[in-house]
């Protein structure tokens, strides 16, 4: 493979963890909008159906009857969304409030997981515009954050009324002259929030994604200058370096999905727990 005479190898890594423009399955434009299918929306299909699959099927009994024993995937689902309540929910927003807000945070958490590991399967390298992976892709992680943003808002509103909700974010007993500085910070708090669950999350899994492929292509490289020779070693070397690097990409693939749903509970529970 000549470098040289196809394309630079920073437009390969780019190829791989970006959503590529050149790469369209259906051009489709609304009032202005590009709204074409990519791989990234195709993945997005696909990882909202696999949720809507495994939810379906994994409560099928329990529609049926509510007192059901969980038994196969209803077990692990069960098992799940334990996990979630108790070690999310729970301390964060509370047993009485948190049942609300359960299926906000567990559908993050599922659909969250879900992108990182398909994103992990190179299964579009043999289709059209390389892997990649959609929490990787900023425009997505923004759209999960603007929900947890508005659930922010929504749920302080519930708890405390609208205007309270507004008042909650001064501390009382201030002197006036400190508003003046106070008020901006709070509000540049807020519009920090999302910003920070949209960098965290795509920042990692595009990093990660980087990484290895950056990894794989030393070979490549190394041919040009260096001789097949040489490159045949770090070839191995890539290839072993690469297949550690899959195994704790799996626990990052979990730990963003898990960082992402806490730190939304978080965000939740400090709009209603306005005391602490």
């Amino acid at each position: 493979m000549n470098l040289h005479n196809t394309t630079s190898f920073g437009d390969i890594v780019l190829h791989h963890v970006t959503n590529d423009s050149n790469h369209v399955y259906y051009p489709f434009h609304l009032f202005g909008i590009d709204l074409s299918i990519t791989k990234h929306i195709i993945m997005l299909w696909i990882v909202c159906g696999f949720i809507i699959t495994l939810s379906l099927w994994g409560t099928r009994r329990y529609r049926k009857n509510i007192k059901a024993t969980p038994k196969g995937l209803s077990s692990l689902f069960e098992i799940l969304i334990d996990f979630i309540k108790k070690n999310i929910i729970d301390p964060n927003i509370g047993k009485k409030e948190g049942k609300a807000w359960l299926p906000l945070i567990t559908t993050f958490f599922l659909f969250i997981v879900s992108a990182n590991l398909l994103g992990m399967i190179p299964i579009f390298e043999f289709i059209k515009g390389g892997s990649a992976t959609i929490t990787g892709n900023f425009a997505v992680t923004l759209a999960l954050a603007t929900i947890t943003f508005f659930s922010i808002i929504i749920a302080g509103t519930i708890k405390h009324g609208f205007f309270q909700y507004w008042k909650n974010m001064v501390p009382s007993n201030v002197p006036k002259p400190v508003l003046i500085i106070l008020i901006p910070i709070e509000i540049i708090g807020m519009v920090v929030k999302p910003i920070a669950l949209t960098l965290r999350l795509g920042a990692n899994m595009t990093a990660g994604h980087i990484g290895m492929v950056a990894i794989f292509g030393l070979p490549f490289l190394l041919t040009e200058t260096l001789g097949p020779g040489l490159a045949f070693g770090s070839g191995f070397i890539s290839v072993s370096l690469n297949t550690a690097i899959f195994f704790l990409e799996i626990i990052v693939c979990l730990v963003q999905a898990y960082v992402f749903a806490l730190l939304s509970a978080v965000f939740i529970g400090m709009a209603i727990h306005t005391e602490h």
